[in-house]
């Protein structure tokens, strides 16, 4: 994978999550929800945001089925293609570990990610705050 989330400072919250066995998410990957209380690398526009792997990667070979996400922190992220402003709120973009600015519809569907600490150019590496705080 690529452009994985890389931790800037220390997230305080987490929730635990189904994966399936042999998922590969890297530490920093963005998660999407999936039914039931099921997590797996987000790949789409809009996906319901389910956190951030931490702690321990999955691989191929691995044949555990639980997974911790982070919920909160600041983390660097990439902008998938537009520009982000500072304050913006962010959503999951298209592309797997991209964001892009939120709609209204990004709050109706859980996609939100966080806002923007630092304004981005396309394809830029940039400050985001994740969690509630937007």
């Amino acid at each position: 994978m690529a452009d994985e989330a890389v931790c800037i400072e220390t997230p305080t919250e987490f929730a635990r999550y189904t994966i399936a066995a042999g998922a590969v998410l890297p530490i920093g990957t963005l998660l999407k929800l999936t039914d039931p209380n099921t997590a797996e690398a987000h790949a789409a526009d809009a996906d319901p945001f389910a956190g951030i792997v931490w702690g321990k990667a999955s691989t191929a070979t691995d044949t555990f089925t639980e997974i911790t996400a982070a919920l909160n922190g600041v983390w660097d992220m990439t902008d998938g293609g537009g520009t982000s402003a500072i304050g913006e709120p962010l959503a999951t973009d298209g592309t797997a570990n991209e964001t892009r600015v939120a709609v209204a519809g990004d709050l109706l569907l859980g996609s939100v990610i966080g806002k923007a600490l630092e304004a981005a150019a396309a394809d830029e590496v940039f400050r985001v705050r994740v969690g509630r705080a937007i």
